[in-house]
């Protein structure tokens, strides 16, 4: 790592100035080493800083520079209209998954129930869980992770937002033992092909890579969680499934196979189709191989 010297008078514009990130980046980590708003890093650009300051300011600079993630580096990552913790032990939570949310937050509004009860698989940092949780504040989630380290995560960012979790450590619906029924199932699980390119790029190179990829097709978690998901979804409750660019035909087919009604797939800002769910209206479970 090469921490580059401070120019000759640290001042919140020479240092942007003198910054090679591209400026909005500079600017967060610069008001991450500060502890300053964005209003002071304008309203006092001109003013002397610490030396310390400076010196963070250019560790957290070179780290950038080597490619690791801006939410990494300042500890925290805005998801839904929360301010979240987030550490190398969970994935970044990013703007596109607010759809998932957003889906699961209709599906309670329709629910005949005025407390429902809803399951978020793979939680990682929370995000999702907490974000239902802050929206419908009735609901009873239940978040489950097979990362003890994560689970951590989203237990630190429940308490700091003042939220209530049930969270389980579990593989899938491992830990489901003697539960009722939930109302809606969501799920932001791994399903990167092994071998896809996109795994060695950008920020994913230092995400955790069991929560990006599943090792094998990219659909074997999301196979998982849809056989799974009629044993513990109540009489015509809601799976909501986050998954690739390319993957919405093979989750709605996996969603028929499995007898759910209603399949659907919705698109992001991007023009994506992002998230596929369908509705549980029988009894029926069959196995997809």
């Amino acid at each position: 790592m090469n921490v580059r010297a401070g120019p000759p008078a640290a001042t919140v514009a020479a240092l942007l100035q003198d910054s090679p990130l591209p400026a909005l980046e500079a600017r967060i980590l610069l008001g991450h080493a500060l502890g300053w708003t964005r209003t002071q890093l304008i309203t006092r650009d001109r003013d002397a800083l610490p030396a310390a300051a400076v010196a963070a300011f250019r560790q957290l600079e070179a780290r950038r520079l080597g490619g690791e993630p801006i939410a990494y580096l300042t500890g925290q990552r805005e998801f839904y209209g929360l301010s979240l913790i987030v550490t190398p032990d969970v994935l970044i939570p990013r703007p596109e998954t607010e759809l998932l949310v957003e889906l699961a937050l209709a599906r309670c509004r329709e629910l005949r129930t005025d407390a429902p009860r809803v399951l978020d698989l793979g939680t990682g940092s929370g995000a999702i869980a907490l974000a239902i949780a802050h929206a419908c504040p009735s609901a009873q989630v239940t978040a489950i992770d097979r990362s003890g380290a994560a689970l951590a995560v989203a237990r630190a960012n429940a308490q700091r937002l003042g939220l209530a979790l049930t969270l389980l450590e579990s593989d899938w619906y491992g830990a489901l033992t003697d539960q009722p029924a939930f109302d809606v199932i969501v799920a932001n699980p791994p399903y990167i092909r092994a071998g896809d390119p996109h795994l060695s790029a950008g920020d994913l190179r230092h995400e955790p890579t069991h929560a990006l990829t599943d090792g094998h097709d990219g659909l074997s978690a999301l196979r998982t969680i849809v056989n799974g998901a009629p044993t513990h979804l109540a009489e015509a409750g809601w799976l909501l499934c986050e998954h690739g660019y390319d993957q919405a035909g093979a989750v709605r087919d996996l969603l028929h196979r499995a007898g759910f009604t209603d399949v659907f797939s919705a698109r992001d800002l991007a023009g994506i189709e992002r998230v596929s769910g369908a509705r549980l209206a029988s009894a029926r479970k069959t196995e997809i191989r």
